[in-house]
């Protein structure tokens, strides 16, 4: 039966991501059919660039690793850091993309706008901050960790290269964060794989043909984040419906010239940022810190030990990577129906998006149970390696649904700007659940007891996040 004008135009209004966004601004109602379409629709794009970036770590990994074990210990006794570093960054970030996201929701673009402007100021004089931090500290920072002599001089270089090309992670991440949060995930999406292309070539040509082994990986990456940033930055700033080029609602408003005045960081804002930002700042580096302490009870087990326990994390991230593409296609969906003022809409975003992470998650680390020694093996050829490795990817399939259910919650609480009592929740699991667990197993099970105590508090972690979520006062606010 041939459908009326209305019901076409409503069929093809539920298969179009932007218009049903559009439904959140209008205070439009919408079937659950609909938020589940939007909240897939949102998340492939990000998923699947999560997962290309865990590919991209997953083949520089192997790349490294068939150098051999000394190539991998010395890239993870630091990269914790450079994870804190990053955490650091996507805090600032955050607590800018969030204002964004309600802006939008309240569909007032002109203020979005302005808030992009002044971020663009601040997060650049942070990334240059954490530069100069990342410098400072790399020469004795592997020695502080603990690191053998032998992969110490490695690591400060591999560190140092990548604190310089931090700057270029902080604006790519904000570019990518402010597009997300205003509904595009497409195009961070698709800009995010080219760059886990480059940096396979990148590293290739820099690792091998030009044989400059650990700092030959960090400087294909280091190239593959600069192209990226200035193509994501050129996107949101003169292509996007955050486009410089326009100040109101309509993208076809006509160009008003911008000074200094237009990027001059308000305090409103400014503190509005802080706010949001600085819990996810504090848990950031306080769970670096304590992934950092991880690292120093790993490095006493041995060389083998702490190749294994780097090569295993970059396998289990493809587990949780699709968990962080649904996490941050909740942030923009809470963050915009809070904009709204949609309480009921928010929370429905939240619930359905929480069950489909656990669900994607679940199905992952099934398969990371099965294929474990597969997953390994093509990340080194040393067997002693592999076999530690399987190990303790085993025992880590089993928490997956937990960290799902974390990962995801986390995304819903930040879309609503609610970001302090969650970082107290992580902080407490990770410093009195993993780490002293982790210190307690090592010395009997060696790196499995770790594993195991980095499961256990994956598992309760996600069971208190989701208390928080089913009790309901985060979407009271």
């Amino acid at each position: 039966m041939p459908h009326s004008e209305g019901e076409k135009e409503r069929i093809v209004k539920v298969t179009n991501s932007k218009k049903l966004l559009a439904f959140i601004r209008e205070g439009r109602e919408m079937t659950q059919g609909e938020k589940l379409r939007l909240i897939i629709g949102l998340s492939i794009p990000s998923i699947l660039a999560q997962i290309s970036a865990t590919v991209m770590f997953f083949i520089d990994a192997s790349m490294v690793g068939h150098l051999g074990a000394q190539a991998s210990a010395a890239i993870g006794l630091v990269e914790t850091t450079g994870w804190l570093m990053g955490g650091l960054s996507s805090a600032v970030n955050m607590g800018f993309s969030v204002q964004v996201a309600h802006a939008i929701g309240a569909n007032d673009f002109k203020r979005a706008r302005r808030i992009l402007r002044q971020s663009l100021v601040c997060s650049l004089i942070w990334a240059l901050a954490i530069m100069m931090i990342s410098l400072a500290i790399s020469g004795p920072l592997p020695h502080w960790l603990g690191g053998a002599d032998d992969v110490c001089h490695d690591a400060t270089l591999y560190f140092a290269i990548f604190g310089v090309c931090g700057i270029f992670f902080q604006m790519e991440g904000l570019a990518g964060s402010m597009l997300k949060c205003a509904g595009n995930m497409k195009v961070p999406s698709m800009l995010n794989i080219l760059m886990c292309a480059m940096d396979v070539v990148f590293n290739y040509l820099f690792i091998y043909i030009f044989n400059m082994g650990v700092v030959g990986a960090a400087v294909g990456t280091g190239l593959a984040m600069f192209i990226t940033a200035i193509l994501m930055l050129w996107f949101l700033l003169f292509r996007s419906d955050l486009s410089l080029t326009t100040s109101h609602s309509s993208p076809a408003t006509p160009h008003v010239p911008l000074t200094w005045d237009h990027f001059k960081p308000r305090a409103d804002v400014v503190n509005t940022a802080f706010k949001i930002g600085a819990p996810m700042g504090l848990q950031h580096m306080l769970m670096g810190g304590a992934q950092i302490i991880s690292t120093a009870i790993v490095a006493p087990l041995g060389t083998i030990a702490i190749a294994a326990h780097s090569l295993g994390i970059t396998v289990e991230s493809l587990c949780y990577m699709p968990g962080f593409g649904i996490a941050e296609a909740a942030t923009t969906l809470v963050g915009q129906s809070y904009g709204a003022g949609k309480q009921l809409l928010t929370r429905s975003f939240a619930y359905m998006s929480v069950i489909l992470g656990m669900l994607v998650m679940t199905a992952m680390g099934g398969l990371m149970f099965v294929f474990a020694p597969e997953l390994m093996t093509l990340m080194t050829p040393v067997s002693d390696i592999i076999s530690v490795g399987t190990d303790c990817l085993r025992i880590e399939a089993f928490a997956e649904p937990m960290f799902a259910a974390a990962i995801v919650c986390n995304g819903v609480f930040v879309g609503m700007g609610d970001t302090l009592c969650p970082a107290i929740m992580s902080l407490l699991s990770m410093w009195g659940v993993r780490l002293t667990l982790a210190a307690l197993l090592a010395t009997t099970y060696g790196l499995p007891g770790v594993w195991t105590a980095m499961a256990i508090e994956l598992t309760f972690r996600g069971l208190i996040f989701l208390a928080r979520l089913v009790r309901g006062k985060w979407a009271k606010k």
